[in-house]
């Protein structure tokens, strides 16, 4: 069983943070442009699998990789 399990492939998602702007900011927006978010850097994100909140995580930084880890798994999910 667990040969059919290793070959399901799952989208991880982690939300920063989210912002609500007008449409007519937006298609101003070109290369460089700064979004502000509802968060702050020290905020845990949300660890989304297939669109569905699993957990929370912080943000690592190991040289030029970004990743995130793993701090609490949402209720249902652990």
């Amino acid at each position: 069983m667990l040969g059919n399990i290793s070959n399901v492939k799952v989208e991880i998602s982690v939300v920063l943070g989210r912002s609500v702007i007008p449409m007519h900011q937006l298609l101003r927006m070109g290369r460089g442009a700064v979004i502000e978010l509802d968060t702050n850097q020290d905020d845990p994100v949300l660890i989304l699998a297939n669109d569905k909140p699993i957990a929370r995580g912080e943000i690592v930084i190991q040289g030029d990789k970004i990743g995130v880890s793993v701090l609490e798994l949402l209720r249902g999910y652990n």
